[in-house]
């Protein structure tokens, strides 16, 4: 028995009449009759009366109609299923992001795809730095990330954010009350760093600043994500250079103040590679674009084409 018996069977039920059955499948009247014939051997009953006017349900017909419709019906879930992974409106994407910026954007994005694409279930790798996530992108194990930009040139990207550099102390910190901070005049304190081997570009923009400043600043905690910096900063261990959306987080025993000189700014965006084939990334990527503009977004160069510096 294959679904084409069924199918057959079904429109031939529900017309009594094997012309508009026919057309109704588009197909010709004498293969639906052998299809319908080959059903009826398989099951070892007729299923139809026939005559030359009229077509008829028989006992066994009628018995067998219900359980075709409901068969039928899921035969039309598993067909809309199939069709909307394949249009991007049904899957899931693997996202890996990290600190404040990264937060703000996943909320946007994830509001945006649940009133779109309520099939597409966004899987969320929170406390991954730019360079974890860049390792993902290219080894399969995310779809999409937040990261510094410029990305890599394989990558596209959207930009979510532009970042503001300032300064995390401690409550009794001696410049707690100062209007703004010259970084020179932390050529002394202690620091509270992200750390090294996650590709962090807050702490390699921090380290930047410190050489503009011609100090290499003393390291006195590492940590892993910004509740625990600012944590660290607010017992006293050191000062942190921070993104200024981080003053979102409340965290007791922390100011924020604004760093003297140029700003100091980082750019954040959502990356993906184009060449992944999941249509439900792409649904995302569209979604992406509508919330944050695609005056914004990044594609990669063609191989001919130099890299930007």
């Amino acid at each position: 028995m294959e679904l084409r018996h069924l199918e057959a069977f079904l429109a031939v039920a529900e017309e009594l009449h094997f012309g508009r059955a026919a057309d109704r499948l588009h197909v010709a009247q004498s293969p639906l009759s052998q299809t319908v014939r080959a059903l009826e051997r398989e099951l070892g009953t007729e299923l139809f009366t026939r005559t030359t006017r009229s077509v008829q349900l028989t006992d066994a017909g009628t018995a067998l109609l219900e359980p075709v419709r409901m068969v039928n019906a899921q035969l039309n879930v598993i067909r809309s299923v199939a069709r909307s992974a394949r249009t991007g409106e049904l899957g899931s994407v693997r996202i890996g992001f990290g600190g404040a910026s990264g937060y703000q954007a996943l909320s946007r994005l994830a509001r945006s795809i649940a009133d779109t694409h309520p099939g597409i279930d966004l899987l969320l790798r929170p406390q991954m730095y730019s360079g974890e996530v860049i390792d993902g992108l290219a080894d399969g194990t995310l779809d999409m990330g937040i990261v510094g930009l410029p990305a890599p040139p394989h990558l596209a990207s959207v930009t979510v954010s532009d970042e503001t550099l300032i300064l995390a102390v401690p409550a009794g910190h001696r410049l707690a009350g100062a209007r703004e901070v010259d970084p020179g005049e932390l050529v002394n304190d202690r620091f509270v760093f992200y750390p090294a081997e996650h590709g962090s570009i807050v702490r390699a923009a921090t380290l930047a600043m410190c050489a503009d400043a011609d100090f290499l600043p003393t390291i006195a905690h590492e940590a892993p994500d910004p509740y625990s910096l600012l944590a660290m900063v607010g017992a006293g261990v050191g000062v942190a250079v921070v993104v200024a959306s981080t003053r979102l987080l409340t965290m007791d025993g922390v100011h924020y103040l604004p760093l003297a000189g140029p700003a100091r700014t980082l750019r954040i965006g959502m990356a993906w590679d184009p060449a992944n084939p999941s249509p439900a990334l792409h649904g995302a990527v569209d979604v992406l674009r509508h919330s944050f503009g695609d005056n914004r977004s990044s594609v990669p160069l063609p191989p001919s084409l130099p890299t930007p510096p």
